[in-house]
């Protein structure tokens, strides 16, 4: 693992996480769902709601090589991978078929908030490892919910764009995929800071799957029907790509945007000079789903909620992400690094 500044970032980031942890496990069960009878080595579902966006593909990347530690550990024998191709229907059939072979563990993005909470409920009846991350569903039927703070990334976002456009100017605001927890709520977290701006103008909005391609295609739309943008609120990094690379083929300038850590987006801010701001959803939140998985089938105690710090790449670093590109695919994400310590801190602080 090289040393950087941003290592050194990541490993004090890592120090300061800030754990939101609720009760509700059963009084002689150390976490949620677990009752203590299953022994490893374990097998994992892996049920992913669609694997065709790169970061989707990266995740399960970081979700494998973690079962490959594990197995090497003893404690996985198996990873069973279902692929939804986005049809929260079919992922509940999957979940149930999981249920069904009796598997140990079940990880998931949801593709609904609402529709997998009977499936779920049965699986967690029967003393299966829920570790539900990214999308996240209503119920309290998991073991344990790990993300990001989408609404606050929403409301930095905005506050970014906002002050890079003087308070006020045309906007467009660029979402993921409607109905998909982790996209309304970045969206709605972006709502006070733009009530708070009314000379802030929303031109027209987007809800696209997060790839390049259809974000241009969008933009490119909105492009001939809005001579005049100040800005865009874009809440995914391949969104944003998608965006600069509409405005450049419309001979558009380029404007202030907000993004994501996709490595073309980077790229293409560097390469622009472009006035940006950016997060970042982990792919490794799969691998530590895994981890947290299998450590809650071993009786650890496991915190119901596991909330990731937003770490923000601007001018001052965006090199340093830069500078790890060549590791990453081209049309992928560059996250920041993690290990077992990162996981182990996670999971034990309150």
């Amino acid at each position: 693992m090289k040393k950087s500044s941003l290592f050194a970032s990541a490993s004090a980031l890592c120090l300061g996480l800030v754990l939101a942890v609720s009760t509700g496990t059963a009084a002689n069960a150390a976490a949620n769902c677990i009752k203590g009878d299953r022994k490893p080595p374990y097998t994992i579902g892996w049920a992913d709601i669609y694997s065709v966006p790169t970061w989707m593909k990266q995740t399960q990347g970081t979700i494998e090589a973690e079962v490959e530690t594990l197995k090497k550990q003893g404690l996985v024998d198996k990873l069973v991978v279902t692929d939804a191709q986005g049809d929260a229907n079919v992922q509940i059939q999957q979940i149930q078929s999981m249920i069904d072979s009796n598997v140990d563990a079940i990880i998931l993005i949801a593709g609904s908030s609402t529709a997998p909470a009977r499936v779920l409920a049965d699986a967690c009846a029967k003393g299966i490892a829920i570790i539900n991350f990214d999308s996240l569903v209503d119920t309290d039927k998991v073991t344990a919910k790990v993300n990001t703070d989408s609404s606050q990334w929403g409301d930095q976002a905005a506050k970014f764009l906002i002050s890079a456009i003087g308070g006020k100017g045309k906007i467009l605001i660029l979402n993921g995929p409607a109905g998909i927890s982790v996209s309304d709520d970045r969206r709605k977290g972006a709502d006070a800071e733009l009530k708070a701006h009314p000379d802030v103008k929303v031109l027209a909005e987007t809800n696209t799957p997060y790839n390049v391609a259809p974000a241009q295609e969008a933009v490119t739309s909105l492009l001939f029907a809005n001579p005049e943008i100040d800005g865009i609120l874009s809440l995914g990094g391949a969104l944003s790509a998608g965006a600069v690379l509409a405005l450049d083929k419309q001979g558009r300038d380029q404007v202030p945007i907000t993004g994501e850590n996709a490595r073309q987006f980077l790229e293409l801010w560097k390469e622009k000079g472009l006035k940006s701001w950016a997060t970042m959803q982990p792919n490794w939140l799969g691998a530590f789903a895994a981890y947290t998985a299998v450590q809650a089938l071993q009786g650890k105690d496991v915190p119901a909620f596991v909330k990731i710090p937003l770490p923000v790449i601007d001018n001052s670093n965006i090199d340093e992400y830069l500078a790890r590109a060549k590791d990453f695919p081209a049309d992928g994400y560059i996250y920041s690094p993690y290990d077992e310590e990162l996981f182990k801190k996670l999971l034990a602080q309150k």
